[in-house]
């Protein structure tokens, strides 16, 4: 629960399935209104009537294919006509594929891009004008421990989340003294459909054992932080340490790491 949140509203992207709709149901559990947005219209619209009806929140719905940049601009005329104010905006659309630099294409790494960075920029630059026009607001971008450290078959995907840090970091002193919030979320492996996209053979997973985080936990830990000036939410810490060391000392931690990096 987050009193914060009671009666602000809340828009939040890939809201359908894993850490997306664990966050949608906290917010409404905190009184939140959600606009959501996702491209399963046919879920949307079952989670719009079980949150509304579970907890008494206005909920609405849009869905959308992030990857095309005319579906993102079509919705926004769409939330304005519903919505009155935007007091936050959770940036969690995203996926990853699990391939060499040899075997990706060029089509799958765009399609990352566009969804991953391009998909968020957009978002952000749809709310901040009425975010610093009220003089409050929060924008949380969900990236990833691959953008601090980049492993073996995953270039494209660390480059996206490299991306969103820096992207993140640029904003926050942009808008310092505004009154709007700037917060990049570092999860490590979590266990949600992502992997079914990025490694459908489940070698990935199976070989990371501990190292997944319940996806509850970070959604929580998020919903918590929402409408305060928190920088990065890092989590699993020994991950975000590994990180830490890995700008310091990148050869040392690639060649101590080099096992846990191959695992995929």
């Amino acid at each position: 629960m987050n009193d914060r949140l009671r009666g602000k509203t809340v828009i939040i992207t890939g809201a359908t399935g894993g850490l997306g709709e664990q966050i949608a149901v906290r917010c409404a559990e905190s009184g939140a209104r959600l606009v959501l947005i996702a491209r399963n219209g046919e879920k949307l619209e079952r989670m719009k009537r079980e949150l509304g009806d579970r907890f008494s929140v206005s909920v609405s719905a849009y869905a959308a294919d992030l990857a095309r940049r005319e579906e993102i601009e079509a919705l926004f005329p769409k939330i304005e006509r519903e919505t009155e104010t935007v007091d936050c905006l959770v940036n969690n659309a995203g996926f990853g594929l699990f391939k060499t630099t040899q075997d990706i294409t060029m089509e799958e790494a765009e399609n990352m891009f566009a969804v991953n960075v391009f998909a968020l920029m957009a978002l952000t630059k749809f709310v901040l004008p009425a975010m610093l026009k009220q003089r409050s607001g929060h924008i949380i971008n969900i990236a990833s421990q691959a953008g601090k450290i980049a492993t073996p078959k995953a270039g494209v995907y660390a480059a996206t989340k490299s991306a969103v840090l820096s992207f993140t970091d640029s904003l926050r002193m942009e808008v310092k003294g505004t009154g709007v919030f700037v917060t990049a979320v570092n999860p490590g492996p979590m266990a949600t459909r992502f992997f079914q996209t990025a490694d459908p053979s489940g070698t990935y997973v199976a070989n990371l054992g501990r190292w997944i985080v319940p996806v509850e936990k970070v959604a929580e830990k998020i919903v918590g932080r929402m409408l305060t000036d928190t920088r990065e939410i890092n989590i699993p810490v020994p991950m975000n340490l590994a990180a830490k060391l890995h700008a310091l000392f990148p050869s040392l931690v690639e060649r101590v790491g080099k096992k846990a990096f191959y695992k995929k």
